[in-house]
């Protein structure tokens, strides 16, 4: 197993270098730059400027630069936001990004577990399509326009909650993102779930215990359950990347302090060292992840074996 990770983690670093790659050259060749803006600068200013963050070099100067200076851990200061680095301003926003994702991560994993095993115990009948219809609602929704709209009903209609801002501390401030965020991948595990479950309560295994009679709660625990959650430890991964991701649109509709505001801001103004800098850590994050995930899998499942 500590092979198989040493392995994944050294194939993990052309794929980093690959992104870096493209995602530089992208941004430096489209057209415009962090200095465009409605009005010109003067062009003394704006050729200090440009050689200040070395814009005047050859591109490929450029480049090689940019990737020693992240060999040696420094992403570069931000060209927008004066008086900041981009690994400054990624440790300010990074942990509230981090405690977003993750809290509607559990709540979203333990919420679809739970769906979906009411579901498939449940099959055909009306607490199975309830749950259903529920699943395919937060799926679908985009979580922009969910945001919105409950941000209208249980904000603005019903006062209940605040529709946007944090206070630090104030947990009731994040009601609201955890559960825009939560929904979506609650839906998808509950679908996994009940598929995964409905397939492993016809099993002969699952026959011969209630043959013997074992309750369904007990049944559940001690033999479906962990065959079941296989599809779900593949998803897992790729889901909380996808949280992590996906909060940054959440952090701008609720105004929250977490990354998603600098990495908007930077995208919008061509903010070139904090667009590749969350770019880079994002990067990290999925492939530790997915790391995670096979590892876990393979405990899940004894007949997985890495070589």
């Amino acid at each position: 197993m500590l092979g198989y990770a040493l392995r994944r983690v050294l194939t993990a670093i052309p794929i980093v270098l690959l992104t870096i790659t493209v995602c530089f050259f992208i941004l430096r060749l489209a057209p415009g730059g962090p200095f465009d803006g409605e009005r010109a600068l003067p062009p003394d200013q704006l050729r200090n400027l440009r050689a200040y963050y070395h814009l005047d070099e050859p591109l490929i100067m450029q480049f090689f630069g940019y990737i020693g200076g992240v060999l040696r851990g420094d992403f570069g200061p931000s060209m927008v936001m004066k008086d900041f680095n981009v690994s400054r301003l990624i440790g300010i926003g990074l942990p509230f990004t981090l405690m977003l994702g993750f809290s509607a991560f559990v709540v979203g994993t333990i919420g679809g577990m739970l769906a979906g095993a009411v579901a498939a115990v449940n099959q055909n009948k009306w607490p199975d399509y309830l749950l259903v219809a529920i699943v395919l609602v937060g799926i679908i929704i985009p979580n922009f326009l969910m945001a919105n709209l409950v941000q209208l009903l249980f904000g603005v209609y019903l006062g209940w909650l605040p529709v946007g801002g944090y206070q630090p501390g104030s947990l009731i401030h994040l009601v609201l993102p955890v559960f825009i965020l939560a929904l979506p991948h609650g839906g998808r595990v509950a679908r996994l779930v009940r598929g995964s479950m409905i397939e492993v309560l016809g099993t002969n295994y699952v026959r011969t215990a209630r043959s013997k009679g074992l309750g369904t709660r007990l049944i559940l625990a001690r033999h479906a359950l962990k065959p079941a959650l296989l599809p779900v430890v593949s998803y897992l991964g790729p889901g909380l990347s996808y949280l992590l991701t996906g909060s940054l649109v959440v952090e701008q509709v609720f105004s929250l302090p977490g990354i998603g505001k600098y990495f908007i801001t930077a995208a919008l103004n061509r903010d070139y060292g904090l667009v590749l800098g969350t770019t880079i850590l994002y990067v990290f994050i999925i492939l530790a992840l997915n790391l995670l995930v096979d590892i876990l899998y393979a405990w899940l499942d004894p007949k997985v074996r890495y070589r």
